[in-house]
């Protein structure tokens, strides 16, 4: 039962890959551009009927009503594999913060906090005299105060 069900959402997939680039072609927008024309050329031929409105207007309601559907399926898969890359380079990267690790299943205020997090970090950079160093927070935070400390102390004696 579930192999039947793999099997089907694999062809989907295929399925949903091969309209997604095909529609997002030069050659199918050509296409409905000329849709379009012609619709628009035929209109002194119905009389601008309510009926040759009508064509038009379902035509396109159905098409973008099915291809919301089958763009946000591809924009679901690829923002996936987007963070499942971001993951593990982030994984990989000795001394990057875990904490990032999955960061689009955080609710907003946790995304809020790391934020603010990180806008720290750019204001203790941007103190560094060094533009090509890097490093966590933490560090950041105790480089600086060890800087902070060591002028003070120079500026005692």
């Amino acid at each position: 039962m579930a192999e039947g069900r793999f099997r089907t959402s694999n062809a989907f997939e295929r399925f949903a890959q091969s309209m997604t680039r095909w529609t997002g072609s030069t050659g199918t927008f050509l296409a409905a551009l000329g849709i379009v024309g012609v619709w628009g050329l035929t209109g002194p031929l119905f009389g601008y009927s309510d009926t040759w409105q009508l064509v038009i207007n379902t035509s396109t309601t159905i098409v973008t009503f099915l291809m919301v559907f089958l763009i946000q399926r591809t924009q679901n898969k690829d923002a996936l594999a987007m963070h499942l890359k971001l993951n593990e380079l982030v994984a990989a990267k000795k001394g990057a913060s875990n904490r990032l690790l999955n960061a689009e299943d955080l609710t907003e205020e946790e995304l809020h906090t790391l934020h603010r997090h990180y806008a720290r970090l750019v204001e203790l950079a941007r103190s560094e005299t060094t533009v090509g160093e890097s490093h966590s927070v933490e560090e950041a935070d105790e480089r600086h105060r060890e800087k902070q400390e060591r002028s003070g102390a120079v500026a005692g004696a």
